[in-house]
C-alpha cells in the first residue's frame, strides 16, 4: 500500500455515502480556513501526510506549512494553515489530525529513545508491530524520530524466528532451506535469524550463510558477551524486554542495532487541532 492508497481507503471509511453534517449546514459555495494548532510539547511528525490528505480531497486548497516533520513543537505553535471549501475542509480535518497526533507521539517518543543511544554505535529499529493498514505512516514517524526502519513486512527481507527454527527443525535447517528458496527464486533478500542462548549463537557462527544474527531476550552482558563472541563476522541486533529504562546499557554493549516494538505499539497520540480562524 502506498500513501495515496491509504488516504483514498480512510476517506472511504470515514465519508460512506457523504458528510451530512456539514452538507446540512454549510453552504456549498462557502470558503473558509483554519490552522492546525499544537497543544502538546513533542515532536512533529505527519506534516508532509497531511498535505498529501488535502491534495487528495481537494487540489484547490491553498495550504501555507509553517513548520516540518522532525521539529520540536510546543502548545500555541501553528504548524499550517488551510483555506478553501469549507464542506471539505471538514471532510479532512479529521483524517489528518488522526495521522498527525499519532504519528507525532510516535516520533516524540521515538526521539526520547534515541536521545538515549547518543555516543554509542548502536542505531535503534522499529519493527513489524504496528497498526493494520497504518503501517506506512508509523514508520514514516518512527524515521522522522530518528529511527532506522527495520524490514517493512513480511516481503522485502527474510527474518527467521524462533517458530520458524522450531518449524523446520533447527537453526541450519533453517538457513540452508532459507538459502535455498533464494537461489531457486533468485530473489535478493537479506537474511537475519533469531537466536536465544549461546548454543543457537555458536550453530549460526557454524553454518553462516546470514546477514544478521537478532540475539533476543538476552541481558547486557550477555549481549556484550555475544557480540565480542561473533566480533563483526555479521551484523548484530538486540531485542526483547528492552525499554527506556535499560535501552542506554543495551546501547553500550556493542550491539549495531536495538529494536523496539514499542516505538509504535505503546505510544500516546500528541494532541493538535483544527481550528477555523
Amino acid at each position: 500500500m502506498n500513501l495515496t492508497e491509504f488516504i483514498r481507503l480512510a476517506l472511504a471509511e470515514d465519508v460512506g455515502d457523504g458528510d451530512h453534517t456539514s452538507l446540512s449546514t454549510i453552504p456549498a459555495d462557502a470558503q473558509k480556513r483554519a490552522r492546525l494548532l499544537v497543544k502538546e510539547a513533542g515532536i512533529l511528525a505527519g506534516v508532509e501526510v497531511a498535505q498529501a490528505i488535502f491534495a487528495e480531497v481537494d487540489p484547490s486548497f491553498q495550504v501555507e506549512v509553517l513548520m516540518r516533520d522532525g521539529d520540536a513543537i510546543k502548545p500555541g505553535d501553528i504548524v499550517l494553515t488551510v483555506s478553501g471549501n469549507a464542506r471539505r475542509i471538514l471532510t479532512a480535518e479529521r483524517l489528518v489530525l488522526n495521522c498527525m497526533q499519532r504519528m507525532s507521539g510516535i516520533a516524540t517518543h521515538t526521539r526520547q529513545l534515541v536521545n538515549l543511544l547518543d555516543g554509542t554505535r548502536a542505531q535503534l529499529l522499529d519493527t513489524r508491530k504496528t497498526t493494520p493498514n497504518f503501517r506506512i505512516c508509523e514508520k514514516m514517524a518512527t524515521r522522522i524520530g530518528g529511527a532506522v526502519n527495520h524490514r517493512f513486512g513480511l516481503y522485502d527481507m527474510i527474518l527467521i524466528k524462533d517458530n520458524h527454527v522450531d518449524f523446520a527443525g533447527g537453526i541450519e535447517a533453517a538457513i540452508l532451506k532459507a538459502v535455498a528458496y533464494l537461489q531457486e527464486t533468485g530473489r535478493q533478500l537479506r537474511i537475519e535469524i533469531e537466536t536465544r542462548n549461546r548454543a543457537e549463537v555458536d550453530e549460526v557462527l557454524r553454518v553462516g550463510q546470514v546477514d544478521v544474527i537478532l540475539l533476543d531476550n538476552f541481558q547486557p552482558d550477555g549481549i556484550r558477551d555475544m557480540v565480542r563472541l561473533i566480533n563483526g563476522r555479521f551484523v548484530t541486533e538486540a531485542s526483547g524486554g528492552i525499554d527506556e529504562t535499560n535501552l542506554r546499557a543495551y546501547a553500550e554493549t556493542g550491539v549495531d542495532f536495538i529494536s523496539s516494538g514499542a516505538l509504535t505499539h505503546q505510544v500516546n497520540s500528541l494532541d493538535l487541532s483544527l481550528k477555523a480562524y
